[in-house]
């Protein structure tokens, strides 16, 4: 890869959900330090059309930048990734304003609320994206 993971900020990560529930928030900062991130498990990082995507991490990336943190441990994401999907996700946020984690601050919503707006909006997009491979 060009990019060097290690410069990267949060702000400068292309977030691929445009959610995030207030119970997952709860859990993470239970056990989130930001003085101690040896136990922090690095968000994974893929280049999408040359912009680096989270992939996952989102909630650990809205609870360290709520802690005053600017960069936490990134990683290259090595899986095999459905690219239409995520390539949906991430056109949805740049519709809705998501550019960079911090964006996700304004959106945290109750956990009922984040599987009737996320879970369900994420359904329908793969089950779209499915039916248009047959």
């Amino acid at each position: 890869m060009d990019l060097e993971i290690a410069k990267l900020k949060l702000r400068d990560l292309q977030p691929s959900q445009f959610y995030i529930s207030t119970g997952k928030l709860k859990a993470i900062e239970g056990w989130f330090d930001p003085k101690n991130l040896s136990g922090f498990q690095p968000i994974p990082v893929k280049l999408l059309d040359g912009k680096p995507v989270m992939t996952d991490g989102h909630t650990r990336a809205v609870v360290a930048l709520r802690a005053g943190l600017a960069a936490v441990p990134l990683v290259w994401d090595e899986d095999d990734l459905d690219w239409d999907m995520y390539r949906a996700c991430v056109k949805e946020c740049l519709e809705r304003g998501i550019l960079s984690p911090e964006d996700l601050l304004k959106h945290i919503i109750p956990e009922k609320d984040y599987k009737e707006k996320w879970d369900a909006w994420c359904d329908a997009m793969q089950a779209e994206i499915e039916k248009s491979r047959r």
